[in-house]
Formats: structure tokens, sequence, C-alpha cells
């Protein structure tokens, strides 16, 4: 048995590992001076151990919403934090405290709405369209809340 197993890993050892393809992606600004956007920044490598193929549409549209996020909130000054507003309008804005998916299709946003009251957006994937909003930081917080380099973190599993 033990010598099946040598043989089998030899054999997968031989085997040319093939590179996994980068999902494709662009962005065109008028400025030419525009900081780099999430499209034109390589992939952070826990996003491509496992291959697109293998995730299912809420994680896959997760991990891209956390290099937006993150990406926004580079721009942001020490007086806004980042909130998402949604396309319906009605729910208005929702100060991003976090965000996770439930898989095949749920991405759910935590948070706080401008006046304060704890909020909670659940979304189908086939549905989701936000705009990522600066809002002026709460005033009794000493520094802005970042959330995108948390959820970064989280990503690369430390």
């Amino acid at each position: 048995m033990a010598e099946k197993k040598r043989k089998s890993s030899k054999k997968s050892a031989n085997v040319k590992s093939e590179k996994k393809p980068e999902p494709c992606s662009g962005v065109v600004h008028a400025d030419p001076k525009t900081p780099a956007t999430a499209e034109q920044k390589p992939l952070p490598k826990a996003m491509t151990k496992k291959p697109m193929e293998q995730k299912s549409p809420a994680e896959w549209a997760y991990e891209r919403l956390i290099l937006y996020i993150q990406n926004f909130e580079e721009q942001l000054d020490d007086e806004h934090e980042i909130a998402v507003g949604f396309a319906s309008g009605s729910t208005g804005a929702l100060r991003i405290e976090g965000i996770g998916f439930f898989d095949p299709d749920i991405v759910t946003f935590y948070g706080s709405d401008e006046m304060g009251s704890k909020t909670q957006l659940i979304q189908h994937v086939s549905q989701l369209s936000v705009t990522l909003r600066a809002l002026p930081k709460q005033v009794a917080e000493k520094e802005p809340t970042r959330i995108g380099f948390r959820l970064a973190r989280d990503l690369d599993g430390k």
C-alpha cells in the first residue's frame, strides 16, 4: 500500500502544474493621473489559490467587493469613512461595518444607516449593484473605521 502511494505521489510530482488564468478586468479613466483601481492591481495570492471555476457566485462577488472597498478606502482622508448606497435608493446609505457571503448566491452588508440605526442588507448576487460613498466619520471616533483592510486580512486567512 505504501508503495502505491509513493508511485502516485511520484507521478503527480512529474506532472507540470498549469498556471491558473486570472480573470479578465479592465478600466479606462479620462484623467491619466487617476490612482490605480482594483481592476489594475494584481490579485492577492489568497484570491488565486482557488480557481474561479470552483468559487460560487457569492464567494467570487465577495472577494471582488473586498478589493473595491479597500481601493476606495485608500483614497479617503481621515475625516471620511466608507459607506455603501444601493441602486434601489430606498435604503439610503449603509456605513459598512461588515460584509459576508453565504454560498451559493447571497452577499450581506452589515452596518448602520446615516441616523446610526443598525442595518443589514441581504442581497442575491444577481441583484448586486452598489455605490461606494464617502460619509463623514462618526464624531465620537478618533480615527475613521477602515473595513477594507480587515476584509483583505481575512481573505488572506490571517
